[in-house]
């Protein structure tokens, strides 16, 4: 099967810049701020309007649907509020390229960008943004979260922050095929939040009697995509940006999974083209995987003093483990316990990143850690990358595009004709109806260049799993280190990265994946106190917890490039045992 491409003819107050004081809190070292503005604090107020704003709020090419006060109580499965006003609507109804119902190509689909808005009773005076992940599509409830495994309590909404959630200007009913629509795309990139954050601001406004002291975005995967594009596109009108796993270079990411598919069929004898998922599975299996996890373990566990089953020292890591000499090669019939050694050359091949037949790297490498071994790689590697980054390729990254109306054999032929030369380049291209490239809407705009959020006052806080599946931590690590090259080596004074060892996309695996990064943002952003750690816990609900971990165990999150190093004494399920150190 060939398939046709689609060819169509505020205010910043510098406050004193002396000395300040140590929080006393066990769970949060801070250090001096001298030489940034550090911005006012937000101050509460009372809502005044809540079933009035239905009628009397305007804005331009804004429609209010609903507008109703909620009791406080369990607002989506596993997260309370306080009582808040809940308002929905949509911004910018037109008519644009999609599909209809019988998957044809149709010039009058339905666009607009929806909404939904939950403002406290008991405000704080703060806004959230709230960037949501995969490919948006749909208005999920406004809370403010930010990593599921984090709970209520770090939530925005249960904070007291006025919150807001958007479907990014296209709906999921047809999956992918808003990205035949040139608009929908950009809105998708970075157009929505341009739209939605005055509207956002004015409609707290005319709901608390004045606009937001400090305004905050943040989210995770493709929700950190969003917030890394808001630090650059938008720092003028956002105080605080909380980015977690960030895809903040999506499309060379989904090339990335799709060339890995191509990499694991190769070890397949046979496929079921109805269930190519299934068969993938099959290729290195979660069990082979988990023998790749404890021989890292076993070469890397100690390198931060302790032998935790967790790997603080991942860079060091890198260099300690070898798949080929440390992972058992099957001398019979696989039982899970090692690979063959197709599959370590499969393996080492797709954890190098792919390449294109020049050698050029289309994307990062992603590192060896205790993680691999999870249900969150599995799908991932193979299920999420078959059903999302197929599709996403297909219809939105590249151009022109080519509609995939999703059925699995399409998608299987997709792959298997995927060119790493001449597919993957068109993430980059353009053309008269398609005006700007993926590679363009997508990501942050000179993620390196932060100098407008820095010299207003504005922070950041990255956090990333080091056995993130999909977007590689060593992506974001490489950002990190230009981002100190383009600032003397004090990009720590605005910027700060943490990575949460063995985590998995957005929480999951064997970690202390549970943590408030919110409140650390706040006070830095608000007080000038950096956050030199954050301490994180483990869940006693966490599936993949190591039967040798203690449901209460803590570690401190450390500012990279320092890694939580034992002290030498302590319980090893204590973060208080643990230092922020440079890396030996």
């Amino acid at each position: 099967m060939k398939h046709k491409h689609l060819l169509l003819p505020f205010v910043v107050t510098p406050l004193c810049l002396a000395m300040w004081g140590c929080n006393d809190s066990d769970n949060d070292k801070t250090v001096e701020q001298k030489t940034l503005p550090v911005l006012t604090a937000a101050q509460p107020a009372s809502i005044k309007s809540c079933e009035d704003l239905a009628e009397q709020f305007k804005f331009n090419e804004t429609y209010i649907t609903g507008a109703t006060t909620v009791a406080a109580g369990e607002v989506s499965a596993g997260f309370n509020a306080p009582a808040h006003c809940l308002i929905t609507g949509y911004m910018n109804p037109r008519k644009g390229r999609g599909v209809d119902d019988k998957g044809n190509i149709i010039e009058d689909a339905d666009y607009q960008i929806g909404f939904e808005m939950r403002l406290p009773v008991d405000w704080n005076g703060r806004f959230y943004y709230q960037a949501n992940g995969g490919m948006d599509g749909s208005v999920v409830p406004a809370t403010g979260n930010f990593m599921t495994p984090n709970g209520s309590d770090a939530t925005a909404l249960h904070k007291g922050f006025a919150v807001i959630s958007s479907d990014a200007g296209h709906s999921a009913a047809h999956g992918a095929a808003f990205g035949l629509d040139p608009q929908a795309r950009r809105d998708y990139g970075y157009n929505a939040v341009a739209e939605l954050t005055p509207m956002a601001k004015s409609l707290i406004e005319a709901a608390y009697g004045k606009a937001p002291d400090r305004s905050y975005f943040g989210g995770c995967s493709n929700g950190g995509r969003h917030t890394m594009v808001a630090a650059t596109r938008y720092a003028d009108l956002y105080d605080g940006f909380l980015v977690g796993d960030p895809g903040f270079h999506l499309p060379q990411a989904a090339v990335s999974q799709v060339l890995g598919i191509q990499k694991f069929l190769t070890l397949l004898d046979n496929v079921d083209e109805s269930n190519v998922e299934g068969s993938l599975a099959t290729a290195i299996n979660r069990q082979e995987l988990g023998a790749v996890s404890k021989a890292v373990l076993q070469q890397c566990d100690a390198l931060d003093g302790a032998a935790d089953g967790m790997v603080n020292a991942i860079e060091a890591c890198q260099v300690a483990f070898d798949l080929q000499r440390d992972v058992p090669t099957c001398s019979g019939e696989r039982d899970g316990t090692c690979l063959t050694t197709a599959q370590k050359d499969v393996l080492a091949d797709f954890m190098a990143g792919p390449h294109n037949s020049a050698g050029e790297a289309l994307y990062t490498n992603m590192q060896y850690d205790a993680g691999l071994g999870t249900n969150n790689v599995m799908a991932w590697f193979y299920g999420a990358a078959f059903h999302l980054s197929v599709p996403s390729v297909s219809s939105v990254f590249t151009t022109p595009p080519t509609w995939l109306n999703g059925t699995t054999a399409e998608l299987y032929d997709y792959v298997t004709h995927f060119s790493a030369d001449t597919d993957a380049a068109t993430i980059y291209a353009e053309d008269g109806d398609y005006t700007e490239a993926s590679m363009t809407f997508m990501p942050p705009v000179d993620p390196s260049d932060m100098g407008t959020l820095r010299d207003r006052g504005a922070k950041l806080i990255a956090v990333h799993g080091t056995s993130d599946p999909v977007f590689y931590a060593q992506d974001t690590i490489n950002w990190y280190n230009d981002l100190q090259k383009a600032n003397t080596n004090e990009a720590g004074e605005f910027a700060r990265l943490y990575l949460v060892p063995g985590m998995n996309h957005c929480g999951y695996g064997p970690a202390t994946d549970k943590f408030d990064a919110l409140d650390k943002l706040v006070t830095w952003v608000e007080e000038g106190k950096a956050p030199e750690e954050i301490v994180a816990s483990a869940r006693e609900n966490n599936a993949e917890l190591p039967a040798d971990w203690s449901t209460t165990r803590t570690r401190p999150l450390c500012p990279y490039p320092e890694i939580a190093t034992y002290n030498g004494t302590g319980s090893i399920e204590d973060a208080a045992s643990f230092s922020c150190k440079a890396a030996e």
